[in-house]
């Protein structure tokens, strides 16, 4: 392991390189640039306000629905957006995969990272969105920083694991965005945890996601802890999808070249 640790080290520059160049591709000739980072959750937002607070009445725990929304739909937007783009990113970089040798996990870790950006960018408005519904920063956020990194643990495990197996069965790339927007369902995202049954959440509480984006809303909203039994759950599910992913990962990474 700590021989993997330095060869990926020993490849930073390529990944930097890889980062700018995702980055760059996404806004190159847009009118708004990474303005998109912010108007795709602040659009669901006001849809979602409208829709499911105005007309459906979901309740929100007794929080402003905006904010209640906001505070998931960036961090499932990260979510999102990494794995769709993740899923097809070695048929992507194909040609560069097919003309010199490097760790393939390179080009992973870049889509990863490049979506982080766009994250940070969102976050700005969702600062400004606590501070106008007067909910302080306080000691308590610091643990937004684990939680986000059980996310990200979480979604560069499956995407190790399903990238390559898109480049065997291009069916995969075909069945992620279904896949993505029925899990977005599954998650609290327009609802709260206690609109679902008590019965029900220790199975609900095997999707990673739910304890993420409710660890979110507690800390941010709530200015309490994360819940740690749901917490518990993501991190276990989201080391097992790295350690997974890795291990599958190396093992067909020689064959990637060839296929593609």
């Amino acid at each position: 392991m700590i021989r993997y640790v330095h060869t990926l080290i020993n490849y930073r520059e390529l990944l930097y390189f890889l980062v700018m160049r995702d980055i760059k591709a996404k806004y190159k000739q847009t009118v708004l640039g990474v303005s998109w980072a912010v108007l795709q959750p602040l659009s669901l937002m006001l849809v979602f306000t409208v829709v499911f607070s105005m007309f459906a009445k979901i309740p929100s725990d007794g929080l402003p629905y905006a904010a209640f929304s906001y505070c998931a739909l960036l961090p499932w937007q990260f979510f999102a957006g990494a794995l769709n783009r993740g899923v097809g990113s070695l048929l992507g970089n194909q040609g560069l995969i097919q003309k010199v040798y490097f760790p393939r996990e390179i080009i992973v870790l870049a889509v990863v990272a490049s979506s982080i950006v766009d994250f940070a960018i969102g976050a700005l408005l969702l600062a400004g969105l606590l501070s106008y519904f007067n909910f302080p920063m306080a000691l308590q956020t610091l643990w937004i920083l684990p939680v986000f990194l059980i996310q990200v643990t979480f979604v560069v495990g499956l995407i190790l694991i399903l990238s390559p197996l898109n480049v065997f069965y291009r069916d995969i790339g075909l069945v992620i965005p279904l896949v993505i927007q029925l899990w977005m369902y599954a998650t609290p995202i327009i609802y709260p945890v206690s609109l679902v049954p008590a019965w029900l959440r220790p199975y609900y509480a095997l999707n990673p996601m739910a304890g993420v984006i409710d660890a979110y809303r507690k800390i941010l909203l709530h200015h309490s802890p994360p819940d740690f039994t749901s917490l518990s759950i993501a991190a276990g599910v989201s080391s097992i999808a790295l350690v997974a992913g890795l291990l599958y990962f190396k093992r067909v990474e020689f064959k990637l070249a060839d296929v593609l």
